[in-house]
C-alpha cells in the first residue's frame, strides 16, 4: 500500500468517527422522514432542500473545521516533513468529503424513493451537474473559511455563523414563495439559495435556469482563486 494511499484509508476512519459527519447524515435525513410522511408523493420541494441543506453541512461546517484543525494542531506543518507533502492531505480531504456527499444524498433519495414514495426526476445527467456545482461551490466557501480562520473553533463559528443566514435566505427554512421578495431575491444569488432553486426545477421536470447555474459557477471558481491565495499551511 502507497503512503497516500495509507493516508486515504486513516483519514476515511477518522471521518467515519468524527460524530459530526454522523450529524451531516442524520440531521437531512430526519427532516426528509418527519417531514416528508406528510406531503404528496408529487412533491418538488422537500427532497431538493434536504439535499441543500445536506451539501451546506459538508461544506460548511465538517470541511473547514477539519483542515482548520489540523493546521492549529500542526499536522499539515509536520508533513511538509515528509514525501506526502501537505497538498496531499488537501486531496484526501475534498475526496473524502465528496464521498460523504455522495453518501448522504444517496441515502436521501433511496429513503425518498422507497419508504416515502417520493418523486424522482429520471434526468440524471441534469442532477449530476446541479449537485457537482453546488458542491463545489459550498466547497470552495469551505475552503476560504479553513483558510482564514486561526483553529477549528475559530472555522466552526464561522461556518455556523454563515450557515444559517444563507439557509435562511436560500428557503431552506421557510419556503421561498412565502419570504419577503425582498429577502427571497437576494437568495437567489447565494450559493445555497442558486443550489437549491436548481434542484427545485430539475425535480419539477424542467432544466435549471442558466442564472443559478451560473451564480454557483462565479462562486466556485471566485471564492476557490480567494481560499488558494490565502491558505496557509502552518
Amino acid at each position: 500500500m502507497t503512503a497516500l494511499a495509507k493516508l486515504t484509508s486513516v483519514e476515511l476512519k477518522l471521518l467515519v468517527r468524527e460524530p459530526g459527519s454522523v450529524f451531516t447524515v442524520l440531521i437531512p435525513l430526519f427532516i426528509l422522514v418527519v417531514f416528508g410522511s406528510s406531503i404528496e408523493p408529487g412533491d418538488t420541494v422537500l427532497l431538493p432542500m434536504a439535499l441543500a441543506i445536506a451539501v451546506g453541512l459538508v461544506g460548511l461546517y465538517m470541511l473547514p473545521t477539519t483542515l482548520a484543525t489540523y493546521r492549529e494542531r500542526g499536522i499539515l506543518r509536520r508533513l511538509s516533513t515528509t514525501p506526502l507533502r501537505p497538498v496531499n492531505m488537501l486531496v484526501v480531504q475534498l475526496i473524502l468529503q465528496s464521498v460523504l456527499v455522495v453518501v448522504t444524498c444517496g441515502l436521501l433519495l433511496a429513503v425518498a424513493g422507497t419508504v416515502l414514495g417520493a418523486h424522482l426526476p429520471s434526468r440524471g445527467l441534469l442532477i449530476a451537474v446541479t449537485l457537482l456545482l453546488g458542491t463545489a461551490a459550498m466547497f470552495a466557501i469551505g475552503l476560504l473559511i479553513a483558510a482564514l480562520a486561526r483553529n477549528g473553533r475559530a472555522a466552526n463559528g464561522v461556518g455556523v455563523l454563515l450557515y444559517f443566514p444563507m439557509a435562511f435566505l436560500a428557503g431552506l427554512m421557510q419556503p421561498a414563495d412565502q419570504m419577503p421578495v425582498i429577502l427571497a431575491r437576494v437568495g437567489e444569488y447565494t450559493p445555497l439559495g442558486a443550489f437549491r432553486q436548481s434542484l427545485q426545477d430539475v425535480w419539477a421536470g424542467g432544466v435549471p435556469d442558466p442564472l443559478p447555474l451560473a451564480v454557483m459557477a462565479v462562486y466556485a471558481l471566485v471564492v476557490s482563486i480567494a481560499a488558494a491565495r490565502f491558505f496557509r499551511w502552518e
